[in-house]
Parts: structure tokens; C-alpha cells; sequence
């Protein structure tokens, strides 16, 4: 499994812990290093079945270095957002993906989205923000124009919208803000106990005003067939 702009690795490490195979590419070296060591932690702590195995590799989204069909499945999430040459990233993803695997691409949700646009400059106008809002079909279209069966889709983490709608508000880079601060400490609270409450309120929530947008692609089969996609919804944080 590749994790496509990792990041702080979270899909990365629950990949792992389920027993997964796991390449975690990002162009960020100092993050990579991070999460290179909480692989070696969770070696050490038991976390991490024995068969399964995890590396991180240095590259760009836009010319990985791997061969073709190199891997089962591919999470691209909160990544596409990012790159000006998202077609070329997509073409990428489908080339790396073995004939009938699948790919996970999430994006941010075009309402919430352009909320965040209209309330703060700083939110996405900055080196490395956000250089588009995709709509549904516009994600879709090129993810078809690069070879991908285009699957289900699901909108997620709903009560993370507010979260930085309000933190646009305030000063996207004011963390000490109380109002942001209290919000924060609300979606920790709700990622560590998942409380039936706000699980049943983020579900009403999630179609409405969604954080991501999450869109499930297959690599169409050599004889032109694609592969049936199950819809697994993500609990990271968006």
C-alpha cells in the first residue's frame, strides 16, 4: 500500500497495524524521518504484526519513483489539493497501481471549502496551501482521463468544517485563540473516545458539510473490466 503525501503518516501507521506492506512517500524529508521513527516505535512496542512491513521514500507526487503496477492500493488523501499538476499526480497514481487495485483520494469538500477561501487569505494562500477547489465531477473526470474506474464516494468528517471555519475567522495561525482552542480540545476528545453522541451527530453532519470529500477508484483490468470497490469510511482527522 502506498500513502501518497503522507504526511505525519497517520493512514500510513493504521495501514501498518493491519498488517499492510506499507510505502510512505512525501517531499518533506524532516516528516519522513518522524515517521520513520514511530515505524521503528511501533515495531518495538508490538503494534506492527510481524509479516508486515513499512519504509518511507522521498519523492514527488507528480514522477514517483516506482515501477509500474508496483502496489495493491493507494491513499491519496489531502494531497491532490496541493499540486498544480494534479492530472499528471493522477496519471502517477494509476500507473503505479496493479491492475485491479484501488485508490482511496480524498480532497477538500467544495463548500466547506470555499467558506474557508471566503473568510481568510491565509487559510490557503500561502507557500504549499491549497491552489484549487475541486468539485465532485471535476475529481472524478480526471481521475477517469487517468485510467481509473471511478467507484463510490462518501463525504467525511463533518464536525471539522465548523473547526476551521472558526479558526479562519480568528487567525488561521492563532492557535492560543480560546475559542479554536476549546473546538480542538472538543475533536481530540471525539477522535480518542468516539462517543455515540457525536458519532450520530457527524453522520447527520457528513453529507451536508463534510471537511473531505473521499472517492474510490479502481485500475481497470486488461481486458477492460474494472473490480468491485467496497466503501470503507476513514476516521483520521481531515
Amino acid at each position: 500500500m502506498l500513502d501518497l503525501g503522507c504526511g505525519a503518516g497517520r493512514h500510513a501507521f493504521e495501514a501498518l497495524r493491519r498488517g499492510a506492506h506499507v510505502v510512505a512517500l512525501d517531499s518533506d524529508r524532516d516528516e519522513l524521518d518522524q515517521v520513520t521513527a514511530m515505524f521503528a516505535a511501533m515495531r518495538e512496542a508490538g503494534e506492527a504484526p510481524p509479516a508486515a512491513s513499512a519504509r518511507t521514500v522521498t519523492g514527488d507526487a507528480t514522477a514517483m519513483p516506482f515501477p509500474d503496477a508496483s502496489f495493491d492500493r493507494v491513499i491519496a488523501a489531502e494531497v491532490l489539493e496541493h499540486i498544480p499538476g494534479d492530472q499528471q499526480a493522477m496519471n502517477e497514481i494509476a500507473r503505479v497501481l496493479r491492475p485491479g487495485g484501488i485508490a482511496a483520494v480524498t480532497v477538500p469538500s467544495w463548500l466547506p471549502e470555499r467558506i474557508c477561501w471566503a473568510l481568510s487569505d491565509d487559510y490557503h494562500n500561502v507557500p504549499g496551501g491549497h491552489v484549487r477547489i475541486y468539485t465532485r465531477p471535476e475529481l472524478e473526470a480526471k481521475l477517469g482521463r487517468a485510467g481509473l474506474s471511478v467507484g463510490p464516494h462518501h463525504h467525511a468528517h463533518g464536525l471539522h468544517s465548523p473547526y476551521w471555519w472558526l479558526k479562519c475567522a480568528v487567525g488561521v495561525h492563532d492557535d492560543d485563540h480560546r475559542l479554536a482552542r476549546a473546538y480542538h480540545r472538543l475533536l481530540v476528545w471525539d477522535i480518542m473516545k468516539r462517543p455515540a453522541a457525536t458519532r450520530l451527530a457527524e453522520r447527520a453532519l457528513n453529507p451536508l458539510i463534510g471537511k473531505s470529500l473521499v472517492v474510490y477508484a479502481a485500475k481497470i483490468m486488461p481486458n477492460g473490466g474494472g473490480v468491485p470497490i467496497k466503501r470503507e469510511r476513514a476516521h483520521a482527522t481531515a
